[in-house]
């Protein structure tokens, strides 16, 4: 009789955590169909440009794309063809820039690769502080604004003149003056135009000035 006390018991406690595991399960799984939660974006690196430090995110526009891979052949090219470069970074920094509506959040400031070193964090400060102050984040896609994105930028002239930044005179400077095309830029108020400076930081052209 002992024995067969013993059995019910164990028969018992076997029952009740089957009961529990089942219980458990089916409210965790209740729990992540209803509760799951969100998946943040992740961004990854597609292609990098040895020796002057250009990244290509996934991210990035099928247009922007495209002219980072022509940027990667002109940068292959000895010597490198100085007007064509200059044309590729300005339509690149635009778009970049201005398409707002493929920024994570504010602080996904466009552009940044092409900003003189001296100038990135004054540049990011400024940034964040005027066209991307206002931008939702959207780092789990679920951003209802509507920001605008560059279709397209045509270079309307390049000029190599004299340029003094800070102690330092470039005597073989750019300026470029652009034009620019959005889709869904809501009258806000971007530019529809550009003229952009750019110098020599050591093989790489920098942007120090842009209007």
């Amino acid at each position: 009789m002992k024995k067969k006390k013993k059995m019910k018991k164990k028969v018992k406690i076997t029952l009740i955590i089957v009961l529990l595991l089942l219980i458990v399960g089916t409210s965790g799984g209740v729990y992540y169909f209803f509760f799951k939660p969100e998946e943040r974006k992740e961004v990854k690196v597609e292609h990098k440009i040895k020796g002057y430090g250009y990244i290509l995110k996934d991210s990035k526009s099928k247009q922007y794309k495209k002219l980072f891979y022509k940027l990667d052949k002109v940068l292959k090219e000895d010597p490198v063809n100085e007007k064509k470069y200059v044309k590729l970074i300005s339509r690149m920094f635009l778009i970049d820039y201005y398409s707002l509506d493929e920024k994570l959040a504010k602080t996904d400031v466009g552009g940044v690769d092409f900003i003189h070193s001296d100038a990135i964090e004054d540049f990011l400060e400024e940034s964040e502080d005027t066209v991307y102050k206002y931008i939702e984040s959207d780092l789990y896609n679920n951003r209802k604004q509507k920001l605008p994105t560059v279709t397209n930028v045509k270079i309307e002239s390049v000029r190599q003149e004299e340029f003094t930044y800070g102690e330092e005179i470039d005597s073989d400077a750019y300026t470029v003056k652009a034009t620019l095309e959005y889709k869904d830029d809501n009258d806000m108020g971007y530019p529809k135009d550009a003229t952009l400076k750019f110098v020599h930081e050591g093989k790489k052209l920098v942007l120090v000035e842009a209007s």
